[in-house]
């Protein structure tokens, strides 16, 4: 691990102050490509079931957390998208 001051940095830390210097020497293409491929290697390795266990893992967290008018709100989001022709 490296110091600080003679005393040994956490994981952690180390690990904040590594993210900070890989953040300030790349911009966001190399965060882009590297996500391409973490993506395409987990589809590569995982089949339709994967993905409909953590949608429904990430739905119910979702759930937990948000009240029905989080709900309404985005609806109508993706409502007005939609009807503007907006397909994302």
């Amino acid at each position: 691990m490296a110091e600080k001051d003679n005393e040994k940095m956490s994981r952690e830390e180390a690990g904040r102050k590594g993210g900070e210097a890989t953040s300030n020497n790349h911009g966001d293409d190399f965060y882009e490509k590297n996500g391409e491929k973490g993506g395409e290697a987990t589809s590569e390795s995982h089949d339709k079931d994967f993905y409909e266990k953590n949608g429904k893992k990430g739905g119910k967290a979702t759930a937990k957390s948000h009240d029905k008018d989080f709900y309404e709100k985005n609806g109508k989001k993706g409502g007005k998208a939609n009807s503007d022709g907006d397909n994302n």
